[in-house]
This record gives C-alpha cells, structure tokens and sequence, in this order.
C-alpha cells in the first residue's frame, strides 16, 4: 500500500503523524521549487506550526519543472515521511503541510491563481542560485526578461497584476537560497524585473510586497531507491516523496512581513532584526567547507561527505579553511559561538548514515563559488588572513569544470568547456577570473592569487595526468 490519508492508521505506532486536520486548514502559503530541501526544512517547520494550533497555513507547492515531485505526493494526498537518523537513533514523521503540488508548465494559470488567491500571504522559494537569473555582477539577465522562457519573475508579475486589481494585499517573499543576502537579491531582481516587462506594477510591489532575507542550514541528501526499499519494509507502506535528513535545523528570518506569518517558532525558527551574521557563517562556513570537500573529495575518488572529511589529506584544508580563513571574516552576532558551529559541522559531516553524495553538493558551481568562496577572499584582500586552503579548493574547482572525470553539471557547462579548451591549463584562471574573464572577480582574485591559483591547477593537472 502507498502512504495516503486513508492508510495512516497502517503505520507502526512509533512514527509521528500529524494531529491537526490537514484538509480543514486554508492555503495560506505557496512554494516555489518543491524539492527534498523544502520538505525536510519549511514543511517541516510549517507542519510544527500547524501542530501546535496555528491554522491556515497549508502549503500548495509548485514543481517549476518536472512532474516527478507532485508524481509521488498527489496519491499520498500530499503526505510523506520525514526521517532524521544520526549514528545513534532514526525518527520517522509524517507531514502534513502540503495540501495541493502544481506542476508549472503543465497549468501556468493555475500557479499564478494560487499566488493571487486572498488567502495567500507568504511566498517560500528554494529554486537554487540559478534559478534567479543573475549574471554574475548580481543583475537580472536580460535574457530572463527576453528568452520567452517563463521563470518565477513571470508567475509573480502576473499574481501582482491580478492581486491589484482584486484589491488584496501584497505577500511576503521568502527567498531560502544560499545567497549573499537573499531577500536583497530577490528585490533586486523582481524590481529589474518589472522595471524592463511591466513597470506601471514596480510601484504596487515596492509598497505593498516585502522580501526579507534568511538562512536555511539543513543537510538533506537525495534518496536511493534502496533507503525507500528499507523504509516501506519498516513502515509496511511505500513513500515515493520520502526525505532522509539529519536532526539538526536552522531557520534564521529577518522579521519584515508585508501581513501575517505562521508561527514558525514553534519548530525552532529565529526571527531578528539582522540576518547577517548568521548568513555569512553558513555561506562561508557550512556551505564553503561543503563545497571544498565536494571538489577535493571528488579529485580523489571518492563519494560521500562523511568519507572526504576523513581523508587525511582533505580534512585539515576544510578545518584550515574554516577555522583560520573563514572564521575570522565574519562578524559574530550576540551569542553567536563560531568555534562551536565549526565543532558541529565536523561532527555534522562526518555522519555516515546520510550518505551525502558528493557529486551533488559539485553541481552549479559557478554558482555557488561566489558567495562561498570569493567575496570572502574579495572582504580580505586588504588584510592579512591567509587564504590558501580557499585557493587549493577553487583550483579543485577549476579542474573539476574541465569535465575529464565526469559530466559537469552546470549552467555555464559550456562556456566552461570553451574556456579550458582555448586557455588551456595555463592561462584558464585569467580565462575565468582576469578582468573581462567568464567570471570576473579581480577585487577577489588579483594578480597575485590568480598567479598561485595557476600554480595550483597546473600541479592538480599534473598529477590527475600522471594518476591514469
């Protein structure tokens, strides 16, 4: 049997279910690229609102290009489990956040009716870094606007439109990407937005819309068709939407709502003033040592997280990298313990039963490598905080894009591929990161970083070449 409303009472009695009624709660939230990450973090804490009384926050979730999601939850009545298991224990729960899953291109109209519908006040999104459509110097690209593609900006502009003339209020944005101050970046965007396709709307969206910036910290590993195997024989019904994940979560929101809000403290969210130290710990903590290892393991040979934080030649260049390079760039909020926070990630990484493959944390990187690794190499460039275990990771980076070892997954792919193919690999760094490069950054690489981060591509070269 598959898990739905109507099988519940079949689960053991040890796993968690939700104790509200789901389908007498309003639709009161709509999210925008419903992946793994959204069901293991803001479902999750929605469903804990829900739970302690805080009605009318149903979610409809919005697949922006396959099916394969609202596949596996439409006949679990949006149902499915979330397991959190460390070394020691596994705890299983069943969400009941999300009411209704929408595929994009199948039914546009229905995406932006669910954006414009009176009950809904807050708009979550986790479409990935390039999902915004930025170029590299943070603007919308123009072929967002022109390419005929519909992207978000086009389902928002059309609910804006409808929601002014319905008379409703505007929505709260809630941007959870691993952006520099994503609520700023997603403003931005939109702003450029209708600015360039329709901009008698920018006014209404400037009074009537806010966009306050998060941080999301949460590991969610994709799951193998073995991990749903195991657990339909534990829980005796199948889950095609299941979520495998660890028990720590973190949720940081700047308190700016253009109307009401679920009480998203009830799962242990923090609302303040200032999402700024607590982004920049994550982006160049978390998510900057989760790159390193993502490229550095790859280079060699391995698979999962928890096997390159364990390689001795990968862990003190993170730990370095953290303790030594990061660390000291960011401005620590009150109470905010950085050491400790590198202490839990090390121990957060080296657990074994998330299996985190590696090759998915490597995908986009040249969208990611910004907010990670180089405005914080650009915020020290005047200062004496070394930096070369950031270089040794980038250099992992560059090697990786030239595609020898496996398919690159990446927007810029073949852009990448054209670079190394006509710089080769003593002048692919100036190709990428010299004024007028593919990714210029010279306030973050000037000549003399790009000088030993030749260096060090050109020995990772030599020594992949002279391994086969």
């Amino acid at each position: 049997m598959r898990l739905s409303r109507t099988t519940l009472p079949h689960l053991p009695a040890d796993v968690e279910r939700p104790d509200y009624d789901s389908t007498a709660q309003r639709r009161g939230i709509v999210h925008l690229g419903l992946g793994a990450f959204h069901r293991a973090h803001q479902a999750a804490y929605t469903d804990r609102a829900m739970a302690a009384g805080d009605c009318d926050w149903a979610i409809t979730g919005v697949s922006l290009r396959s099916p394969q999601v609202h596949d596996a939850l439409a006949p679990q009545d949006g149902l499915y489990t979330l397991t959190e298991r460390d070394a020691s224990a596994e705890r299983t729960r069943v969400i009941g956040a999300i009411r209704d899953v929408l595929v994009a291109p199948r039914d546009p109209a229905a995406v932006v009716s669910a954006l414009a519908a009176r009950d809904t006040h807050v708009v979550t999104l986790t479409i990935t870094e390039k999902g915004y459509g930025r170029r590299p110097d943070g603007t919308l690209d123009p072929g967002v606007v022109n390419g005929g593609a519909r992207t978000i900006y086009y389902y928002l502009r059309d609910a804006f439109a409808a929601r002014r003339a319905d008379g409703h209020t505007g929505l709260t944005l809630v941007s959870c990407d691993n952006l520099s101050a994503n609520g700023a970046a997603l403003h931005r965007s939109v702003a450029e937005f209708l600015d360039a396709a329709t901009p008698d709307l920018r006014a209404w969206f400037e009074a009537e819309c806010t966009c306050p910036s998060t941080m999301v910290d949460r590991i969610v590993p994709a799951v193998t068709g073995a991990e749903r195997d195991a657990l339909a024989d534990r829980l005796g019904l199948s889950d095609e939407a299941a979520v495998f994940t660890e028990p720590f979560h973190q949720w940081v929101i700047e308190d700016r709502f253009a109307g009401p809000r679920p009480h998203w403290e009830a799962g242990g969210a923090q609302f303040v003033a200032d999402v700024g130290p607590y982004e920049t710990a994550k982006l160049r903590l978390l998510n900057g040592a989760h790159s390193a290892l993502g490229y550095l393991g790859l280079a060699r040979g391995l698979s999962f997280v928890h096997e390159a934080v364990a390689d001795p030649a990968i862990r003190p260049l993170v730990e370095r990298l953290m303790r030594v390079e990061a660390a000291p760039t960011i401005g620590a909020a009150v109470g905010q313990d950085l050491p400790a926070y590198i202490d839990a990630l090390l121990r957060r990484f080296a657990n074994p039963t998330l299996a985190h493959r590696l090759d998915q944390i490597a995908t986009d990187g040249s969208q990611k490598i910004g907010p990670r690794w180089l405005e914080r190499l650009a915020s020290t460039r005047a200062q004496s905080v070394p930096c070369e275990a950031t270089l040794q990771a980038l250099a992992a980076w560059i090697v990786f894009v030239r595609g020898d070892r496996q398919p690159v997954s990446d927007p810029l792919a073949n852009q990448l591929t054209a670079a190394w193919r006509e710089a080769g690999e003593a002048g692919i760094v100036e190709a990428l990161f010299a004024e007028g490069g593919l990714l210029a950054a010279p306030a973050s690489l000037d000549r003399t970083r790009r000088a030993t981060l030749t260096q060090m591509v050109q020995a990772r070269v030599q020594g992949q070449e002279s391994s086969r």
